[in-house]
């Protein structure tokens, strides 16, 4: 569902509902000329980002025989107990930070009631993001998936790396917009966390875009997991009919997975119990991102991506 809105207020290039190559190459710019906004959001989401450095900041090289003045912890105890001489392991500086993305692309998020669909305001916000890694010679790699296919992007450096996944990202939403079935949300966003596990390099910047509308209990012990190695942050967008805020009086027909019924938005009981649910799968969310230790930030789908990131930068969720 979309609401029409004029399109004085769209981003550059952009309808609202379809994800388009000139739009999302807008962003480009944001990053390479290092504009407030996408300082604003960087800063943010990676801890100021000062150092290419980051965590350990040492990958593996070689091994040669101890020297004397060896750090005794960097000892390689197997290659010492097969040679019968010590060894020392030699390690080199990691140059590039992998930053990886979860994108939901499923049937909740191609919702809209005012500027945009959710879904559309994700892949905006994604290929921000991935043009502001490439700016900082960072690796970028992504998991999308829609619901129906899951797709990957191996982390890239340079600009290989954001435009491979604008071109993955402009499929993925293709298809979802083409496809009336909703297919499993809960299975199709447990796939994807199994699969960013799998894909994702230790000591990854991990970002996950979503409506969180399948996000389960269940899912704690893998993002668990997930934290030990790498740094998450959950980016929630969300769109105001959600919370019952609507300038709309009629009636809707409205549908989820499991059922179809009018919804007279006129009604403020109605306009009431939607708040109220958002506000009980919002406490949900806020409880599991606090207790994992997972700063959780909010986009919202009707307001331009730019103008949100600009003015009070993102809205740190509680």
């Amino acid at each position: 569902m979309r609401v029409a809105t004029p399109h004085s207020l769209l981003p550059p290039h952009s309808d609202g509902v379809n994800v388009l190559m000139p739009e999302l190459l807008h962003y480009r710019q944001q990053a390479v000329r290092w504009l407030p906004p996408a300082l604003s959001v960087w800063s943010q989401l990676s801890g100021q980002h000062t150092s290419r450095n980051k965590g350990r900041g040492m990958n593996f090289s070689e091994v040669r025989p101890y020297q004397p003045g060896d750090d005794i912890r960097t000892i390689d105890w197997r290659v010492t107990a097969r040679t019968g001489k010590a060894h020392t392991k030699l390690f080199t500086e990691e140059r590039e930070q992998p930053v990886m993305l979860m994108i939901d692309l499923s049937a909740s998020m191609k919702f809209g009631s005012q500027l945009m669909l959710k879904s559309v305001q994700a892949a905006h916000f994604a290929s921000l993001l991935s043009w502001l890694a490439m700016s900082q010679k960072d690796r970028i790699g992504a998991v999308i998936y829609n619901g129906i296919t899951l797709r990957e992007c191996k982390p890239t450096a340079r600009q290989q790396g954001p435009l491979r996944l604008i071109h993955v990202l402009m499929e993925a939403h293709a298809e979802m917009l083409q496809t009336n079935t909703a297919g499993n949300s809960n299975q199709a966003w447990q796939a994807a966390l199994r699969h960013l596990h799998h894909l994702c390099p230790k000591g990854s910047e991990i970002v996950i875009i979503s409506d969180f509308y399948a996000l389960s209990a269940h899912d704690k012990r893998r993002l668990s997991q997930l934290r030990q190695h790498n740094r998450i942050q959950f980016v929630r967008v969300h769109d105001p009919l959600e919370q019952g805020q609507t300038e709309f009086k009629g009636q809707e027909l409205v549908a989820d997975h499991t059922a179809t019924a009018w919804l007279d938005f006129s009604s403020r009981k109605t306009r009431d119990g939607l708040a109220r649910q958002f506000q009980h799968q919002q406490q949900f969310i806020a409880d599991m991102a606090r207790s994992l230790a997972i700063p959780l930030y909010s986009l919202n789908a009707a307001q331009p991506l730019l103008q949100q990131l600009g003015a009070t930068s993102m809205k740190v969720m509680h």
